[in-house]
């Protein structure tokens, strides 16, 4: 069952907004589960990922308020592949290459920075839990083509 965009438990993912392939990728992961997706850029997304890891490390993020965590780079990838009900093997090859399928959509896209080694699941902190509003009030004011 799709989680409530609107409501306090709905996951937030933190992506790449000046990635295409990674916007076009967030629009579909909001579609399918009521993710809510802000791009890396937004304002409140530095203040969230101080108060989570004590640095602005530049990952796609994946936060789960219901369940209290955090997933980031590989982890995030492999969550997310699991929440679009693709089999298990496909979670594993994405997690397995994530760095290959940043480097090439990096590349492809003209990103000029390589992610942080940030691959792991996190308890959310609370204090970083207080700001998953502000991430979800940067997504409703995020460009149409990305709501």
């Amino acid at each position: 069952m799709p989680t409530d965009p609107d409501g306090a438990d709905a996951p937030v993912l933190i992506f790449d907004g000046d990635c295409p392939y990674c916007s076009v990728a967030a629009v579909a992961l909001r579609r399918l589960d009521g993710v809510v997706a802000v791009p890396w850029e937004a304002d409140p997304v530095g203040p969230f990922l101080d108060a989570q890891f004590g640095s602005r490390p530049f990952a796609m993020v994946f936060v789960d308020p219901a369940k209290r965590r955090v997933y980031a780079g590989r982890s995030a990838a492999e969550e997310l592949a699991e929440r679009a009900g693709t089999p298990g093997i496909v979670g594993g090859l994405v997690r397995d290459n994530y760095d290959r399928i940043a480097d090439v959509v990096g590349t492809l896209s003209g990103r000029g920075r390589d992610p942080a080694d940030f691959h792991d699941t996190y308890r959310l902190d609370d204090e970083a839990n207080d700001l998953v509003g502000s991430l979800r009030a940067a997504a409703d004011e995020a460009p149409a083509a990305l709501s």
